[in-house]
């Protein structure tokens, strides 16, 4: 079995590049990736697998060779820590799981893990069945791209998303504007280096432009022929970045379009469309759960027209509120009662969503139609 460990980089098995002519990766090297940490996963296309390594400051694309539609999970799995902590040799409780991503050509979950007691790292599966597998990252085919923030040190990945051809990431650094966005051109050749940018935000809630706190979600939009990436932060306004015509380097406003609430830390946010028509749906967690509460759990979920981030006039202080006073404000958001408790998340085909909820049983992985 294979662990990443933090920290601790592990020499790659080989240095030859692999060349080939794919959508997502053009170099790659065979080995063992040098991850020091792990932040976040989520998928490109062709089964390759990001993830974002803060302590390394990289983002990470791994073929996983994952390539074959399977059948999807038709029953909850009740403590699925368990299930997942004992190949590790672990008890549920001596796991974190950081990340859950599933594989949409194959339907597969990817779970980002972190053993408590030697703080080393796996990325294990769960299939239909309920057969929990593990990606060995001993010997992978992989591209990693440094995330470079001009003379300041990057220190976290918050998020990363797959933009057509591009990749996208959310991260912070050591500096006055700390929060950063970073873009990859796709495909990927090994110990490439992405660009850079430093994002300042218009915190509604706060009534004040803002530099440091990074996106802790990050989606793509494509408007009017130009790309923008859609990212939503703590307190929760949701914001969109022009990323096109941008020199490396640059500080960059966004445009603050939905004000979701203060109080609140988006997890997971993801595109889809009902009935022809598209939404966004974002789940996140209310710090403010016992003073003012959403509903019956901490984790709450909202849904929102896709077409409130189109347009460029009513942002900011002119922003979509969610909620005028305890009311509901608009009903082009609305708040979706059943994925309450739900503490992350992601697409699961055209219709349904796999989530892992908080219950009073514990968590459970399981999958729900989406709203």
């Amino acid at each position: 079995m294979s662990r990443v460990v933090l920290f601790v980089s592990v020499i790659a098995l080989s240095i030859s590049a692999n060349v080939r002519a794919g959508e997502v990766i053009k170099k790659a090297v065979t080995g063992s990736p040098e991850l020091k940490s792990i932040n976040v996963i989520t998928f490109a296309p062709e089964g390759v697998l990001l993830v974002g390594d803060g302590a390394g400051a990289q983002v990470v694309a791994i073929e996983t060779g994952d390539t074959k539609s399977q059948a999807t999970l038709k029953k909850p799995i009740a403590n699925y820590e368990a299930k997942l902590a004992a190949p590790l040799g672990a008890q549920a409780k001596g796991i974190t799981v950081i990340d859950m991503a599933v594989n949409p050509l194959s339907g597969v979950a990817y779970f980002a893990v972190r053993r408590q007691d030697d703080k080393s790292f796996a990325i294990l599966t769960i299939a239909g069945d309920g057969e929990v597998g593990e990606l060995e990252l001993a010997k992978v085919e992989y591209a990693a791209v440094r995330l470079q923030a001009g003379d300041a040190k990057v220190t976290t990945v918050t998020d990363v998303a797959w933009a057509d051809t591009q990749i996208v990431a959310a991260g912070r650094s050591n500096e006055e504007f700390a929060s950063k966005i970073f873009s990859i051109n796709a495909p990927l050749s090994h110990e490439e280096k992405s660009s850079s940018f430093s994002a300042e935000t218009y915190h509604i809630s706060h009534g004040r432009w803002e530099t440091k706190a990074p996106m802790s979600v990050v989606i793509p939009l494509k408007e009017n022929g130009k790309t923008y990436v859609v990212g939503a932060f703590s307190c929760t306004p949701v914001v969109k970045y022009p990323l096109d015509a941008l020199q490396p380097g640059a500080e960059v406003k966004g445009m603050s379009m939905i004000e979701l609430g203060s109080g609140n830390r988006p997890l997971d946010m993801f595109v889809y469309e009902k009935n022809g028509k598209p939404y966004v749906l974002a789940s996140t967690f209310r710090f403010h759960h016992k003073r003012r509460p959403f509903g019956p759990s901490p984790y709450w979920t909202v849904k929102f027209e896709q077409g409130l981030l189109i347009g460029d006039e009513a942002v900011n202080e002119k922003a979509v509120r969610r909620l005028k006073g305890n009311a509901p404000a608009t009903p082009r958001i609305e708040m979706v009662e059943a994925y309450h408790g739900v503490k992350l998340m992601d697409r699961l085909g055209k219709d349904r969503a796999l989530v892992v909820r908080e219950t009073k049983d514990g968590s459970v992985l399981e999958s729900l139609a989406l709203p």
